[in-house]
């Protein structure tokens, strides 16, 4: 009795590369997240770019695995409540880069995640008082009419909602105090600037990866890549 992949061949190799990759991602930091051993890595530019190519539950469950794995192969014994808070915000760029690409209504749901941010974060006692860090939640809100024009909206609204889960958390776990996040603010700005540009370097280099194994017929038909992101060279 064959068992059948729940994935065509053709997204599969997708997912080795992408694993590949991503775990070469993740073992290069980029700033360490305040109150926390953990670092932002270099998989936080590539990670949201999977539900795109896969899907959104699929890359949801790759990201995640990815993530998990490497919590492993670290040692549990290492981890500290950062780590195990870091595996979720990632998701959330995942799904909101990957709904950004559809035209159904219904997709823009993923806004609900960043408005819940603001609220959770401004029940804190200390958040109330910094109120306004949490307006950088309403960035993905702002950007989402522009998604499909351009590249980098669609990026910036995938990195602020990760952030938005992630500092909703990081207040009632960590408790760090008010200064502390006004200190953020230019932080923030440069941060998830940096990120925005590299997610959409990520999705421009590998929807040129993938071209090139279609066109080397690496790829099987029905693999779709975004056309106005591939070099001419690939296109003829």
């Amino acid at each position: 009795m064959k068992v059948r992949s729940p994935l065509p061949k053709s997204k599969l190799l997708f997912v080795l590369i992408f694993i590949f990759l991503g775990f070469i991602a993740l073992q290069i930091p980029i700033n360490q997240i305040v109150g926390s051993r953990v670092s932002f890595t270099l998989f936080d530019l590539l990670a949201p770019i999977s539900g795109t190519f896969l899907g959104s539950v699929y890359g949801v469950i790759v990201v995640f695995l990815i993530q998990g794995f490497n919590l492993l192969a670290h040692g549990i014994s290492n981890l500290d409540k950062g780590a195990i808070i870091r595996l979720f915000p990632t998701l959330f760029a995942v799904l909101y880069f990957s709904l950004a690409t559809k035209s159904k209504k219904n997709s823009n749901y993923i806004l609900l995640f960043p408005i819940l941010s603001i609220i959770v974060f401004n029940l804190h006692p200390i958040g109330k008082t910094v109120w306004f860090y949490s307006l950088f939640w309403l960035i993905p809100l702002f950007v989402w009419p522009l998604r499909n024009r351009f590249l980098l909206a669609r990026a910036l609204g995938a990195t602020f909602t990760a952030h938005s889960i992630g500092g909703a958390i990081w207040i009632w776990v960590f408790n760090l105090p008010a200064a502390v996040w006004v200190s953020l603010i230019p932080i923030v700005v440069i941060e998830r600037g940096i990120f925005a540009l590299g997610i959409s370097a990520s999705y421009i280099l590998m929807n040129n990866i993938l071209a090139y194994l279609a066109k080397k017929r690496l790829l099987t038909a029905g693999f779709s890549v975004d056309k106005k992101y591939i070099l001419q060279i690939l296109k003829s």
